[in-house]
């Protein structure tokens, strides 16, 4: 399976992929597709790729690491551009079609409304993580203040889920955000479990444990 995660093709057809979406969108406002509401419509599906996006990226580590195929790695990059991407179409959709890109408005409106100001601290939390995705951010910062850079990413994930949370609430619709939860409590949690095991993890046979003091 690595080996095939290797090929040169995977890489362009997972873009595609990704893709997709957006595509569809685009489609759909073409052939008066998106319903009643395009605005709405706009709106909740890029914020719901966004989601689902964090939640592939959040996926990729466990699934390496469980399945040993390490060549998942070199599509992680790709996976959490893309779910800046989609948040950036979700901001400008709520910019444009729910406020007329009137800046003191929307200004009001986030701190008027909490489920928006969450939203907006994810998306700009999500901002450095996109910016710095580069090998020359790496070598710039040194890999271990790149590495703690990046696990905003579990922050993000709770304030995307809190925001999508205080959005359905209006509506008493909580199927989805459960759906959400489960999987982001079970990638997160696995992390926790994986970090506690190595650490209470014996000593290799034949080298000594320092004695603590």
């Amino acid at each position: 399976m690595n080996k095939l995660l290797m090929h040169p093709a995977v890489k362009p057809v997972l873009f595609v992929l990704c893709l997709l979406p957006f595509a569809w969108m685009v489609y759909g406002a073409f052939t008066n597709g998106l319903g009643a509401n395009p605005a709405e419509y706009l709106i909740r599906k890029n914020g719901d790729w966004t989601l689902r996006f964090i939640c592939i990226v959040l996926a990729v580590t466990p699934l390496r690491v469980m399945t040993k195929w390490n060549a998942l790695a070199r599509f992680r990059r790709m996976l959490g551009l893309f779910a800046y991407f989609y948040v950036v179409l979700h901001l400008l959709s709520y910019s444009w079609f729910d406020m007329g890109f009137e800046l003191g408005d929307i200004a009001k409106d986030i701190a008027k409304r909490p489920f928006i100001l969450v939203g907006f601290t994810g998306f700009l939390l999500l901002t450095p993580l996109a910016a710095t995705s580069f090998n020359r951010a790496i070598k710039a910062m040194g890999a271990k203040r790149w590495q703690l850079l990046h696990k905003l990413v579990y922050v993000i994930a709770g304030l995307g889920l809190l925001h999508f949370f205080w959005m359905r609430a209006a509506k008493h619709n909580f199927n989805e955000v459960f759906v959400y939860a489960a999987i982001i409590g079970v990638l997160l949690g696995w992390r926790v479990w994986n970090f506690a095991s190595k650490k209470i993890a014996p000593a290799p046979a034949g080298r000594p444990q320092l004695s603590k003091r």
